[in-house]
Parts: structure tokens; sequence; C-alpha cells
């Protein structure tokens, strides 16, 4: 009742109305900019001419010319000048900052640990100690009982503002560890070996990683991603050999092409080391037996054959889920000595419905994550043919491969949450088809998952599609128009936002919240197609659809126009620029994560690093004058107009390699130029860090909080 109390004298509620007639249209009030003047960029001429066309852009000055080093005093000025200003936002608001934040950490285990998992003859864990914000990761030997500590990640980050692993293995024989690291947020790693034995570091320090590292067979070598000079594409996977100089390393495999990616990974039963390189769409494998790294790599399959695909290994194999035949992938199996196309065998013919997500084989049965609409299932397979599917507890939910760690065990390890679930462990009997919990995620200060409702509905698209909404409140949540709602969205690589569970939401359903996440075309939910629908020449389904979900919400009475918070990060970022551009008029307030908001000018500029590799993804505006058009009619940026906007906060972080700062830094000068209105956009720029902000845990519960508070504060509440 107290909090219904609160919302009602923060002003949130400015009409009544009963489930039985429709709200009056209600003009909700906006969150003001400061007293203070906000900072207004330099604005300099700066055009180029592409098609036939030309581009002006007067706020390019804000990218430096000397990047990835950011030294240019102009733009640390300006920068600095508006994260003062986000500053000033946040001195009036420190109390209610402080009550989310301590709401956040309240929830927080602070001795957290994992669901232990045996390896090689040890038993690994990872935990938090009380206060800290890294993990500390630990292996009992399980002959002797003795518990030793080989990675302390608060010790390593000690004398750093910002501190990330990346990767780490133990060697084979059980001597070494090899772990990367990163420091600035940059996301280029450096790895550093210890001998175990001994505690002390060997001479060998490797640069310039993308951070994956694995030792090989016979424990005297260290796999790893080699970064391009002054890029973030990997080159080439190397072996190094411990000891030696790191200018001998072997280059096992190298890529030229700057549109795919490289990685590594070795198979399930660690027969055999396979080195990938792809785009979304396309995967090409090669590989090596993992006891002879120095032969001549097989290729598996070819670039040329134009399909996606996964591979593992069991029992002399290869298992394969391809998108050859089938859009939402087939399971085909080969054998290892004589690996070709043509003697393929499939084994799961590709459906409409079923849609395979990923493999991992057991010496007695394959395990396959996969989605049937809209649906999460666990399926195990025996090589016999007989399979089955793990019964869950709830209608929907998200469920996943865990950590299975050994080819020879008879169960399988799941992660499992709902929106209304905590995050649970289950290892899965396979004889007994009985699921065993592990663990269920701590809530400290208290949660009672029969308060609180979730639902999925259908919102049909302007096309007549129907996108699935993920939906949570608590109960009590009356659907009469009347309270606020948080839409949150990303659609893009087909990626799907899974239904899962927040501790952080919390702290918005229990002021009366509704939480939804519109599952739009670009993501996968509901197989590979919905990906297909929602990039390039189709990539405005992706905006349309949530729009039109946010509509549907307003016509289903959980909201009303003008009361709904959104936000999204990165890709996500994008999707929120865009639908402010396209329906301001909806939104109480747009929180920006390090958005992806000028398009256009990124895929014009094949220097950066992961321009050609999005190429697949958007269209290359450099060759292709259709795709030109195409990204120029909705990239955000440059679709900003003179018109009224919401409240909008923007987040970026100087170091970002994946969505670089002056993104962020461009759309909110241009954006305070452009608007016709006095709403609040203030911008966060990290000065110290990367696209994933803070490293600890309290300090990304820290930025939470603040963004948190925007919401809050944008809704009329205060406490």
């Amino acid at each position: 009742m107290r909090i219904a109390v609160t919302l009602l004298v923060s002003g949130i509620f400015l009409s009544a109305c009963s489930n039985n007639k429709e709200p009056e249209m209600q003009t909700y009030p906006r969150l003001k900019q400061l007293t203070t003047a906000a900072p207004v960029a330099a604005k300099q001429e700066y055009t180029a001419k592409y098609h036939g066309k030309e581009l002006s852009d007067p706020y390019n000055w804000l990218k430096d010319s000397g990047y990835p080093e950011v030294d240019d005093k102009p733009i640390l000025d300006y920068l600095t000048k508006e994260n003062s200003y986000f500053d000033e936002f946040l001195a009036p608001n420190k109390p209610l900052i402080d009550t989310i934040f301590e709401e956040f950490k309240g929830r927080t285990n602070e001795k957290d640990e994992s669901v232990p998992w045996i390896d090689n003859g040890y038993e690994y864990r990872w935990y938090y100690r009380e206060g800290e914000e890294y993990r500390t990761r630990s292996r009992k030997n399980i002959a002797t009982g003795e518990e030793v500590v080989f990675l302390d990640e608060t010790k390593l980050a000690k004398d750093f503002d910002y501190f990330s692993l990346g990767d780490w293995d133990i060697s084979p024989d059980n001597r070494f560890l090899v772990y990367s690291f990163n420091t600035d947020g940059a996301e280029r790693y450096i790895a550093r070996i210890v001998d175990l034995q001994t505690g002390k570091y060997l001479e060998d320090e490797i640069p310039e990683l993308n951070g994956s590292v694995a030792f090989s067979a016979d424990s005297q070598s260290i796999i790893y991603g080699k970064l391009e000079k002054d890029k973030w594409r990997t080159a080439s996977v190397n072996v190094h050999k411990i000891g030696s100089d790191i200018a001998e390393d072997k280059i096992l495999i190298s890529e030229a092409d700057d549109g795919f990616f490289l990685g590594f990974n070795y198979s399930s039963d660690k027969q055999y080391l396979i080195i990938s390189s792809g785009q979304r769409e396309v995967t090409e494998y090669h590989v090596l037996a993992s006891n002879d790294l120095f032969a001549t790599p097989t290729k598996l399959i070819a670039r040329e054959q134009g399909f996606s695909s996964i591979v593992d290994h069991a029992n002399g194999k290869f298992y394969i889920l391809a998108n050859d035949t089938h859009k939402n992938f087939r399971l085909a199996s080969v054998d290892d000595e004589q690996p070709s196309f043509d003697n393929w065998q499939t084994l799961i013919e590709g459906s409409d419905d079923l849609y395979l997500l990923g493999i991992q084989t057991f010496k007695d049965f394959i395990v396959l994550q996969a989605r049937e609409k809209g649906i999460d299932k666990i399926r195990i397979r025996d090589y016999q043919g007989n399979s089955h599917d793990v019964e869950f507890p709830e209608q929907v939910y998200s469920a996943s491969l865990g950590n299975s760690s050994e080819f020879e065990q008879s169960f399988v390890r799941v992660d499992y949450e709902s929106m209304v679930t905590p995050h649970t462990v289950f290892d899965y009997d396979v004889g007994a088809k009985s699921l065993q919990t592990r663990k269920v995620n701590e809530v400290p200060s208290g949660y009672d998952k029969s308060q609180y409702v979730t639902e999925r509905i259908m919102a049909p698209s302007r096309d007549g599609i129907e996108v699935p909404v993920s939906i949570v409140y608590k109960k009590g949540f009356k659907k009469n128009g009347e309270q606020p709602l948080h839409l949150y969205g990303y659609g893009a690589y087909g990626i799907t936002i899974p239904p899962g569970f927040s501790t952080l939401r919390l702290s918005l359903l229990d002021r009366g919240f509704a939480f939804a996440i519109a599952h739009v075309r670009g993501s996968d939910i509901l197989g590979y197609k919905w990906y297909l629908d929602g990039k390039l020449e189709k990539r405005n389904n992706a905006f349309n659809d949530f729009v039109d979900a946010a509509r549907y919400l307003v016509k289903e009475k959980y909201v009303s126009e003008g009361n709904i918070s959104i936000s999204g990060r990165s890709a996500g970022g994008e999707l929120m620029g865009a639908v402010t551009n396209q329906a301001p008029e909806l939104w109480r307030s747009v929180t920006l994560g390090v958005p992806f908001v000028d398009v256009l000018n990124t895929m014009l500029d094949a220097s950066l690093p992961l321009t050609p590799p999005e190429w697949s993804e958007w269209g290359n505006p450099i060759e292709d004058s259709a795709a030109y058009d195409l990204i120029a009619s909705y990239s955000p940026y440059d679709n900003i107009v003179a018109k009224d906007y919401p409240p909008m906060l923007v987040s970026g972080g100087i170091n970002d390699p994946r969505v670089t700062y002056w993104e962020p830094a461009k759309w909110t000068a241009k954006m305070r130029e452009m608007k016709t209105d006095d709403n609040l956009l203030i911008m966060r720029i990290n000065m110290g860090a990367g696209h994933f902000a803070n490293s600890g845990r309290y300090g990304r519960l820290r930025d939470y909080a603040e963004e948190y508070a925007f919401i809050l504060k944008s809704h009329g509440i205060d406490q």
C-alpha cells in the first residue's frame, strides 16, 4: 500500500480509469533540463561525397584522428563538460541513487559461489569473498582433498581502476596456469603463465590477444588469438611454445579477409582443435588433431559453401549443425577419417518449427540446445537415434547448456531461469530423466516468487507479423493503462534477449512498473528467418516491431501512451535511437547504452576494426548505393530533426572498440542542437573503460543505479 501511495503522490497517475472503459488520453510531465546551461558542442564544417550524394556532418570532429589514442584537447574538454553536467544531475538525486544502489547490493549475495565442476582430477569452483568486486578461483585435488586458490582476481585487479579477466586454462599435466587480462576496457589482452608448483610467473608474456587462450595437449604450448596491429580483428590463431621467443610463434591459421572473425576451441572429447572463421551467415572450419598441432589443418567446411555451422566431435565422428538445407539447421555427422561434405549423413532434418542452436557431445549421447516456437528446449539424443526433451517446471523460461566439463559424464548441467525464477543450475540425469537442483541464486534481502507474474503475449506488427513480448509485473498490477511500463529491446545479429530474471528489475516492479522485452525481428527467437527478416534491407522491421509492440501494450491497457520508458544497449541502442526518432510521443524516457547510432558514418569507415565484418549485417554503403540510401534512411544520428524528444540518458566508454565513444557524443551534440523541447538530455562517458563500463560488480551496480534513478525521476518517482 505504501508504494501505491508513493506513486500517486509523485504525480504518476494524472487520471483514473476502470478496467471496463478506455483510459482518457493523458499528458505526462517530462523531466526537464537542469537550471545550469547544458554543454554545447562546436560545429565544424565537414562534407564528403558518396555515390553523387553529399554527406554533411558538423560533429565529425568529435572523432579523434589519432584513435585509438584519444588525446585531442577540444574533444576531451567537451566530454568532460558533458560528464560534469551529468554529475549535476546526480548531485541532488544522490539519496535516490543511494537507495537504489543499496537495494541492488542487498539483493547481491556477498559470498556467492559457483556449483563445483570436475575436470582432470580436480574439483573447481569460483566464489566471492565478502565485499570484494572480483572472483576468487580455487581447485581441490580429488585424491588428496587439498584445495588451493589458483587465480585471485581481486589481487590481480588491486592496482588498476579497471580490470577484466579474459580467459584462463590449466595445462593437462596440471602444472601451469595461463590467463589473459585487460586493464583499460579496450579489449586488447595480455596473457601470463604461472607455474602452479612454485607459484611463480614464467618470463613468457603474450601481448595483443583477443582474450582466448588454451594449452596444447602436451602442456608445453599456448594457443591464442593474435590481434592485428592497431585493430581489434583477430589476424591469426597462433601457438607459443613455453620458454621460446614470441617472434618464433607458429601461425596455425591466418585470416586475410577483414569481414571474417577467427576463433578456436577444443572438441568436447578434446580430440580436435577446431578453428572457425566466419560471419553470422557463413562459417569456415579447419580441424587439427589435438596431439599434432603442427600438422597441416584439415578444412572441414569451406566459406565458399556459404552456410553457417557449429562443429563438435565424438567417437570417431564430427557432428555438425548446418543451415545449408534449411535455415533452422539440420544435424549431420561424418567420419573423421573421410570428412568431406559428400560423406555427410543427416541425422535430424531442418524444420520450420525446431530451431537448432547449439550442440555438445558426450561419450554416450549428444545434447542439442534448440528453440521450438519461441520456447527453449534441451534435447538429449543417443547415438542410436533415440531422443527426448528435458521437462522444465514453467511454460516460458530461458534454458541453456551449462558447464558440463567432462566428456564421460552421465548428466548434463543446465542453466535455467524465467522472469520470476532466479538463475538456477540443474543437473539433468540422462538415464533417470530427472532434474537435480544444484543452485538457485540467493536474493539475500528477500524475494517471494509468488508475488510476481510473467506472461508471453503476441503483438501484431504493422505488416501483420506477430511479435513475442515477455512481460513481468508484481501482483496487484492493474491493466487499466495507469501504471508505468519499461520496455527493453535489442534485435540484431540473431541475438535473443532471453526472458530471464533480474534482481535489478525488482526496483522497478516494486514501484509499480511492468517490465517487458520486445523480441523484435533481428533476434532469432522464432528461428533463423526471424533474424534474416530484421537485417540489411529488412532492418526497419526491427524498429517497427518495437514501436508496434509498445502501441499494442497501450491498446491492451498495460500502460498509456507517453508513460513508457525504454532502454537498449549497443545495437539495442541503435534500436532506441531509431524508435525515438520514429515515435517520440510514446516514450517517458529513453536510455541509450553505448548506442550504435552513427550507423552510416561507421559503415563508411573501413579503417574501423569492426566495420568490414559488419557489412554483412548492415550493408556496405561504400560500394553499394542502395545500401547507402537504406542506411541513411534509418541511421539514428542522421535522422535527428527539429522536433520534441523525450528525456534521454546516453552512455559510452572512451576505450570502447565496439561502439566508439564519438557515436554517443555526436548523438548528444546533434540532439542538443536540433530538439525543440526543454526535456533533460544527459550523457555519461566513462573515461577509463570500454563497452562494458565498470569492471567490478559493485561499480556496475552504481552505474545501473544512476540509470534507474533517471528512469524513476522521469516518471516523477523520487523515492
